[in-house]
């Protein structure tokens, strides 16, 4: 008689937003077709070390209150290690359920560990895994619908306190969650790495940004605004000017202690106050109450597809793939397409700032823009609204639009 056939699941990253309906999917078909199916605590973490025992072993009734957390398995050694754990645990069935450092994993795992099926499931609020534009990474709707009721909460504190708050949200490489959230809650603008083309963005490009809509409101009576700042700033910026910057196992700057908002606060701050324009301003980090967020409708419903169908590609003869669905089907994209053939490593899917939808977006922020500097009347008022002469107006503020 045939042993019965092991699948296990593990967790990279960080939370959120519907991962436990994809374990409770996933679990529930597995079970249904006789796979004994196993959990594996804090992702690669204890495999890597070729530790077998922080597994745990999931029914149907207990899936729902299971929640793994991060991990990573980045070294060629690594990756052997993890496939000796998985064999030595009997596991013929993978799913691992990440962003783009655990699918860089599980698509070395896929090439190294002989007789291992692997699917990968895509899962990040940051919505930067190389799918087709229209096709979100799981927790993203559930995190953006969050993140505008926690920043319309704060356009109204700075309305009634006159005061602006820089809120840097999370998104290391792309801005799409920055994005999103700001165009929903209708924040004064949005700053994403995406909208400056050169390789790295001077400090003072990003903080005479900000400070040109904050002169823009004075023109307009206001003297309070909301800006959004995508995490991934952080990594266009020229790190040398800041000084010693962590970075995580995988190399990448651990952006959530570069404190970006708090940076850019004592820059405008100081440059205002030089020329004794009195601004209030906070800064504000978005992230961390967005991972957990008890799910959405369109994420219930998505993730228990994915996690489903992440098991039936798997018993099927499936592998070497992220699954998908489009159009309300299964598309596996195997994990050759996901990699960038430069790097080696995942493809980042960016915001397309040519599209119609951040053109849209764009135009309704409020920030210097050419038409701004097109008649004597309106450089006069944003010089007064400024405290500066027009000459340094032009000369300061003019080549953030082209207007020198």
């Amino acid at each position: 008689m045939n042993a019965k056939k092991t699948l296990a699941i593990l967790v990279g990253g960080g939370p959120a937003p519907g991962i436990n309906a994809v374990l409770a999917a996933a679990t529930i078909e597995a079970r249904n077709h006789g796979l004994r199916v196993l959990g594996c605590y804090d992702g690669f973490k204890w495999l890597v070390q070729g530790d077998t025992q922080h597994v745990t072993e999931l029914e149907i009734n207990d899936t729902s209150r299971i929640h793994f957390d991060g991990g990573s398995s980045k070294s060629a050694e690594s990756v052997r290690q993890v496939g000796d754990a998985l064999q030595r645990l009997g596991v013929n069935h993978l799913i691992t359920i990440g962003g783009d450092d655990t699918a860089y994993s599980a698509s070395r795992l896929a090439k190294q560990v002989p007789g291992l099926t692997v699917a990968h499931v895509p899962k990040t609020i940051d919505n930067d895994l190389p799918l087709p534009g229209d096709v979100v990474t799981f927790g993203f709707t559930t995190a953006c619908n969050l993140g505008k009721e926690l920043v319309r909460n704060l356009m109204q504190d700075a309305q009634t306190t006159e005061r602006w708050f820089f809120v840097t949200v999370m998104g290391r490489h792309a801005g799409h969650l920055a994005l999103g959230i700001g165009g929903s809650a209708a924040a004064t603008l949005t700053l994403i790495a995406e909208e400056f083309s050169a390789p790295q963005i001077s400090l003072d490009t990003i903080a005479d940004t900000l400070e040109g809509a904050i002169i823009k409101r004075r023109v307009q009576g206001r003297e309070h605004g909301v800006a959004i700042l995508s995490e991934g700033l952080g990594e266009k910026l020229d790190l040398t000017t800041l000084g010693d910057v962590e970075r995580d196992a995988y190399g990448n700057v651990r952006l959530a202690e570069l404190d970006l908002g708090q940076i850019l606060k004592d820059r405008v701050t100081a440059s205002l106050k030089s020329r004794g324009v009195d601004v209030t301003i906070t800064a504000k980090d978005l992230g961390y109450e967005l991972r957990c967020s008890p799910p959405g409708a369109h994420d219930i419903s998505y993730c228990r597809s994915l996690g489903y169908w992440a098991v039936r590609f798997l018993l099927e003869g499936g592998s070497n793939a992220m699954v998908t669905i489009q159009a309300g089907r299964l598309v596996p994209v195997p994990f050759g397409l996901m990699l960038d053939p430069k790097t080696g490593k995942v493809r980042v899917r960016y915001v397309d700032v040519e599209s119609e939808m951040y053109q849209t977006l764009a135009a309704y922020m409020i920030r210097l823009k050419p038409e701004d500097f097109a008649t004597p009347e309106s450089l006069a008022a944003l010089a007064k609204a400024g405290n500066l002469s027009e000459t340094e107006l032009l000369s300061r503020f003019g080549p953030l639009v082209g207007r020198t």
